[in-house]
C-alpha cells in the first residue's frame, strides 16, 4: 500500500512539473498596439535594466519588467529607451 502511494506521489510531482515547464515555455504575448498593452499593463512593458521613467515625471505607471515581453513588443518602444508603451 505504501509504494502505491509513493508511486502516486512520483507520479503527480511529474505531472505538476510537466504542466509548470510548458506554461514557462510558451511565447510572450504580442500586443497589436499600446491601447491593447494597457488593457494588461498599464505601464507598458519595460527589458531589465531600463530606467524607470517615472522617476523624471514622465510616466505615472510602474512598467512590468520582463524580457521576453518586451523582446516580444519592442515595436512599440518608439524611444528606444527598453520600455514599450510607458505611460
Amino acid at each position: 500500500m505504501r509504494s502505491r502511494s509513493v508511486a502516486f506521489a512520483v507520479i503527480t510531482g511529474i505531472l505538476l512539473l510537466s504542466q509548470a515547464s510548458a506554461a514557462s515555455a510558451a511565447p510572450a504575448q504580442t500586443f497589436a498596439n499600446c491601447t491593447e498593452m494597457h488593457k494588461v499593463y498599464k505601464g507598458g512593458v519595460a527589458k531589465p535594466g531600463a530606467r524607470d521613467v517615472r522617476a523624471s515625471g514622465r510616466a505615472k505607471y510602474a512598467p512590468k519588467v520582463s524580457l521576453a515581453l518586451y523582446n516580444a513588443n519592442t515595436k512599440s518602444d518608439r524611444d528606444k529607451d527598453g520600455i514599450a508603451c510607458e505611460q
